[in-house]
């Protein structure tokens, strides 16, 4: 047999498979619109169409039955977007996040609902706190923490006065680009726009390729990548979504210094999650001021084998050298263990607040 019949038998089945895969994402469609009828026939008051622990469970489910040669990853991926499809179809979700567009915040809102999500960019993180308690989006996406660079601060602040609850997470591996506009040249570059956390992700690079360059940091890489589109002799350290959202040139690739930089974000909403199998938990404490509050605050995790997985404090805003924890640990608020040791939390703080219990991050 020729090369070209081998191919053409090849070909053929290419398209008899690509049919039966479209046929049956129709019947999954079909599905994804029934449960929506049987919702609204309900006649309840707060349907929730999305439901956070359903997808991560279906997710797992997925990676966990792939058999290659597609990484478990990259079919995940493949089954978020096409649940973000079929949801869409039942009620899309509007979701804010941290803009302008080209941020890795909308990369991570996109990574997180897929694609068929409507996705609003806000100017700061308490704007998207405030659109999600004003109920004009159904979710918010906000940073909490960089693998280099540390903790979110106002993230975590702007938990204290809110009573939105965490309904998931996601981990955004942070690939920074060097960009230009079509007017720079690389060897004229002595302008580099930036936030101010990728000129540190970038801090080592730079000094060696661009010691001389002035290093301006501005509010967002989107911002950045924006302003060197029509100027001259200037750069924007950026990610791949702002390149070609402006248009933009890479000169450079994967210039962070850490090769595994990385950026947390939570989903933010007004609903509790229901337990998914393989959970989180966040929660905000304030102890009194007294010798070993710490230690009290901490000692019921141990005892009843809850693994911590983040402590950080910051400031109350209730009077000068109070504070208050920020407390991540692996188990859902429901399971026996976890509301055993929140009782006894809850006796020796001056102030509980769980901030949500989700699913652990999937993809």
């Amino acid at each position: 047999m020729t090369e070209a019949e081998q191919l053409a038998i090849l070909r053929d089945q290419i398209d008899d498979i690509d049919q039966t895969i479209q046929k049956l994402i129709n019947q999954r469609a079909q599905c994804a619109q029934r449960v929506a009828e049987v919702k609204l026939a309900s006649g309840a008051g707060d349907i929730q169409f999305y439901r956070p622990e359903r997808e991560a469970q279906v997710l797992r489910r997925v990676m966990e039955r792939n058999e290659g040669p597609l990484s478990d990853e990259e079919m995940a991926r493949l089954f978020r977007e096409i649940m973000s499809a079929c949801l869409a179809l039942e009620e899309p979700v509007k979701v804010a996040f941290l803009g302008p567009e080209g941020t890795f915040t909308q990369e991570a809102a996109l990574k997180h609902f897929g694609h068929s999500a409507v996705a609003q960019p806000m100017a700061a993180i308490d704007d998207v706190f405030r659109e999600v308690e004003a109920g004009a989006v159904a979710y918010g996406v906000v940073p909490v923490e960089n693998s280099t660079e540390g903790v979110i601060s106002h993230t975590l602040d702007s938990f204290i006065d809110s009573s939105l609850k965490i309904s998931g997470e996601v981990v955004l591996r942070i690939h920074q680009y060097l960009l230009v506009g079509e007017n720079t040249r690389r060897d004229k570059i002595s302008r580099i726009y930036s936030h101010p956390s990728s000129l540190a992700q970038c801090r080592k690079w730079l000094d060696q390729h661009y010691p001389s360059a002035e290093r301006i940091p501005v509010s967002s890489n989107a911002e950045a990548a924006r302003l060197v589109k029509g100027e001259w002799h200037s750069a924007a350290i950026a990610g791949d979504m702002a390149s070609q959202l402006y248009g933009l040139e890479k000169i450079a690739e994967k210039i962070e210094d850490q090769p595994d930089n990385s950026t947390r974000f939570l989903i933010i909403g007004n609903q509790e999650v229901p337990g998914s199998g393989d959970d989180k938990t966040s929660l905000m404490a304030a102890t009194r001021n007294q010798p070993g509050a710490l230690h009290d605050l901490l000692e019921p995790f141990h005892r009843h084998g809850i693994d911590l997985t983040r402590v950080e404090t910051r400031p109350s805003k209730v009077g000068a050298w109070s504070y208050v924890f920020f407390i991540d640990f692996v188990g859902h608020a429901d399971d026996d263990r976890v509301r055993m040791a929140m009782a006894e939390v809850e006796q020796r703080v001056s102030d509980l607040k769980i901030l949500g219990s989700y699913p652990k991050g999937v993809l």
